[in-house]
């Protein structure tokens, strides 16, 4: 399917003369048309809520548009936390999942009424010494050995750092119990970005029934089943494009052949869909200031890894289009790199692209999750500026850009200003 970036290059001229490449630029409303997708594919579940996933665009605006669209929260972190209060997200709107946890995170997470999501039965004893107990209390599962879908491995779960086993549920929920806790969640996130509209349907299979055996075996209440992440985009063109619709539907049947004759028919369905809300209305646009000839032909941008981790960190493709050369041949092989001191600060490798000249606009498509937020500040780069695109086409900034004065905020100089 074709990729087509949602500015043009005229726009991105006229963004530039007040804010400069590079940036990353968020399209609200397609954020709002895709989360409205999304919560009409499971309006079948009376309880349903998407818990949009903080750490994948931890951004205010952003959160205050999925919050006027009826989403709640996941938080991993007691910065996320307060990020989420701030905006005005309360109580149940917020799921806090953290791992590793510190004190002071679970001290905010009870002190806002959040859902707290249990990642290891360690954790009720270490929590049990911090606050009191609410009265639904989640725990995150993890079933082992491999997931697979139809008949191919899709992730690993016995290698995952995350969960519980079946028999350490059913323990927590025994524990939990006893400390006078009366209604649970079930939590499990299994593959990351997948592209099979199975996937969310079994999962909810697993938990389905998970659920059943913890109702019969714990005489408990399950009040809810998180279903988490892991519905993936299309980041290249040639993709297949999860469609919602048929997830939905999917989770649905799994719902009333397991879940309504087993009298749980009361349960709600959660889901933490970032990268499927956010990803494909985010771009990071770039400028072209370099370029490079001698064994292979390089692009050098304006931007780096530094504002786009994935291509480094995972070999993540993200599709790329040049402003104003979308219908010229792709007849020229580049890499597209960065500024960093580190070979593989390339956004691209050996793409065929049109001719890029020198000050052309680069758009590297489907930033809007786990871009920014995975930024930093290694070489010294400073972060960039982020903008949103609003529904009336204006532009507004919803994040600085970084200057100097920030990367050295948090040094002491007085010993070096002696004179």
């Amino acid at each position: 399917m074709e990729k087509k970036a949602f500015v043009t290059k005229e726009l991105i001229e006229e963004i530039t003369k007040t804010y400069p490449t590079p940036f990353h630029i968020y399209d609200e409303k397609g954020i709002r048309e895709n989360v409205r997708r999304l919560k009409k594919a499971f309006s079948w579940n009376k309880g349903y809520k998407e818990y949009f996933a903080v750490k994948a665009t931890p951004n205010p605006y952003i959160l205050k548009i999925l919050k006027e669209e009826g989403c709640g929260v996941d938080c991993s972190s007691l910065t996320e936390l307060m990020l989420s209060d701030i905006v005005g997200f309360k109580s149940d709107e917020i799921m806090f999942s953290s791992n590793v946890t510190p004190k002071e995170d679970f001290m905010l997470a009870r002190k806002l009424n959040a859902y707290i999501n249990f990642d290891d039965i360690t954790h009720i004893d270490y929590f049990k010494e911090i606050a009191p107990f609410a009265l639904t209390m989640c725990l995150r599962y993890n079933p082992g050995g491999d997931f697979t879908l139809n008949n191919e491995i899709m992730d690993t779960p016995k290698d995952a750092k995350y969960g519980m086993t079946k028999a350490q549920m059913k323990e927590a929920i025994l524990k939990l119990k006893s400390y006078g806790v009366k209604h649970f969640g079930i939590h499990a996130f299994l593959a990351s970005n997948t592209k099979d509209n199975g996937y969310y349907p079994k999962l909810a299979a697993i938990l389905f029934n998970l659920a059943v055996e913890l109702k019969k075996d714990c005489n408990c209440h399950i009040s809810f089943i998180n279903l988490s992440g892991g519905v993936g985009v299309d980041y290249k063109p040639e993709e297949p494009r999860n469609d919602i619709e048929i997830i939905g539907e999917g989770v649905r049947k799994a719902f009333e052949e397991i879940l309504v004759p087993n009298g749980m028919n009361d349960v709600k369905i959660f889901t933490e869909l970032g990268r499927f809300i956010l990803a494909p209305f985010g771009h990071l646009v770039a400028k072209a200031i370099h370029e490079k000839h001698i064994y292979k032909e390089y692009i050098g941008l304006d931007a780096c890894a530094a504002n786009l981790m994935r291509p480094a960190m995972y070999g993540a493709y993200h599709h790329i289009t040049v402003l104003g050369k979308e219908n010229e041949k792709c007849d020229h092989k580049y890499d597209i790199t960065g500024g960093l001191c580190e070979n593989n600060d390339k956004f691209a490798i050996d793409r065929m692209l049109p001719k890029i000249d020198i000050g052309d606009y680069i758009v590297i498509h489907d930033t809007g999750a786990h871009g920014f937020s995975m930024g930093y500040n290694y070489n010294g780069k400073l972060r960039s500026a982020e903008l949103l695109l609003k529904e009336d086409n204006t532009v507004k900034l919803i994040r600085r850009k970084e200057e100097p004065s920030d990367y050295f905020a948090t040094l002491d100089f007085k010993e070096f200003n002696k004179n």
